[in-house]
């Protein structure tokens, strides 16, 4: 059973390297472990995907406003949130062949898994957080850290957002960006990677409305991965008892997805209760409590946070999308995305590459082009045109034939049921526009 999940990640890794979702970082150096860059495919549906959650955050609502906030902060910031004492993982190191794991992965064991040595050392601390130096002078006074998540730009700017903005109790804060932790373990692809990008919402909130608003940012967010095409019976929840929950948390559950290697987090939503802000508060001075005219009393905003990492969602949407039918023939490999997010919308093909109808097909790309993403393909049989684009994602197909040039129409062919039909040019942008809802 191992080794059918390895051979299907296998395969996915290889389809995204040649369709151009997913390269191997400083590949003609060797690469670099655990990271990763964008292809041309991958760029667009990784935008795909923020704008899709940014859309649903933001654009849709009057309640949640968006930020961008800088990378480094003040280096007291991750003192007072904790993580420069508490973001630890358990080491644990083999003396012999100098592989590293994390505690949890060798507990119980006495034996290396890799060298088999009855080598391992003793668990120790290790900080997750990557430092760095600003200014010319690399001493203790010039030290910064590569933020290990986005959450805290929120919190240091709620006063700033609220004010500006002029939201009131409850409303949210939404960002996107990138954050790095020094992982002991990455792996699995792009789902644990060193460098990474998350989409988190911070919801500001009354603390007797907190299990209202808990319950509600579970459904809307379950809600999202519908929208986004996820296969209901491949997502669960999974509450955090009270060994697993952070210690900020009074409440926690995650989304999670059942990848080739197993049931893995997705999305977490917790109840961050008034942890960040009374402690921020309590660091600087700064009177973080809030009160109005429909909360007689003055407090400190309790936080329900959604955390979703939009690399591992991009894992998750190529895993679910990945299908090999073999009523296709050889060709046979399917990405079945959602039009919504398909890096390419639709490829345009003329039949042959004569009798006008490469004009026709040049000129219905160029129009097309304005509204959406698409492709044009000329070359090889339109069997295998139609197979490269099913490869790809691509949900729709037009072909440019002989008929085209007596009445303007041309035929749409389904990626997923393969069904082509016949319709007028001048319908085209409207039946896309049209399915990719």
């Amino acid at each position: 059973m191992a080794k059918k999940t390895d051979d299907k990640m296998d395969r996915l890794v290889s389809l995204c390297k040649r369709r151009g979702y997913v390269f191997p970082s400083s590949e003609i150096y060797g690469g670099l472990n655990s990271c990763w860059d964008y292809g041309p495919l991958g760029a667009e549906l990784k935008r795909n995907i923020k704008t899709f959650w940014w859309e649903a955050m933001t654009a849709r609502r009057d309640d949640v406003e968006g930020l961008d906030a800088a990378i480094l902060m003040h280096p007291q910031v991750w003192v007072t949130s904790g993580h420069v004492a508490e973001f630890h993982d358990p080491l644990v190191d083999c003396r012999q062949c100098k592989a590293r794991f994390r505690a949890d992965e060798v507990a119980g064991k006495t034996r290396c898994p890799k060298c088999g040595n009855e080598t391992l050392t003793e668990a120790r601390q290790f900080n997750l957080m990557f430092k760095t130096f600003m200014g010319p002078v690399e001493d203790s006074t010039a030290v910064v850290y590569m933020r290990p998540e986005t959450a805290q730009g929120i919190y240091v700017n709620f006063l700033n957002v609220k004010n500006s903005s002029r939201q009131k109790v409850p409303f949210g804060i939404a960002q996107i960006g990138k954050a790095f932790r020094n992982e002991i373990t990455p792996g699995n692809f792009i789902f644990r990677t060193r460098e990474f990008e998350q989409m988190e919402m911070q919801y500001f909130i009354h603390p007797s409305e907190d299990d209202k608003w808990f319950e509600y940012w579970r459904e809307q967010r379950w809600n999202w991965y519908m929208e986004l095409g996820i296969r209901k019976e491949k997502i669960r929840w999974h509450e955090h008892g009270q060994g697993e929950l952070a210690h900020y948390a009074k409440k926690a559950y995650d989304i999670e997805y059942e990848f080739p290697f197993g049931w893995k987090e997705l999305e977490g939503v917790h109840n961050r209760t008034d942890f960040d802000l009374s402690r921020h508060q309590q660091a600087t001075g700064k009177d973080l409590g809030y009160m109005d005219d429909k909360y007689k009393d003055k407090f400190i905003p309790y936080i329900i946070e959604t955390s979703a990492g939009c690399d591992r969602t991009l894992l998750t949407v190529l895993v679910d999308a990945y299908d090999e039918d073999p009523s296709r023939g050889d060709k046979s490999t399917v990405l079945r995305l959602s039009p919504k997010i398909a890096p390419i919308k639709a490829a345009v093909f003329p039949l042959v590459n004569k009798d006008g109808m490469p004009e026709i097909a040049e000129k219905i790309y160029h129009d097309l082009k304005k509204k959406f993403k698409v492709f044009y393909d000329d070359g090889g049989s339109v069997g295998r045109r139609y197979a490269r684009m099913d490869e790809a994602g691509c949900p729709f197909c037009i072909t440019i034939d002989g008929q085209t040039k007596e009445d303007d129409t041309v035929t749409i062919r389904d990626r997923d049921s393969m069904v082509q039909t016949r319709h007028k040019i001048g319908e085209l942008e409207g039946i896309i526009a049209e399915r990719m809802k």
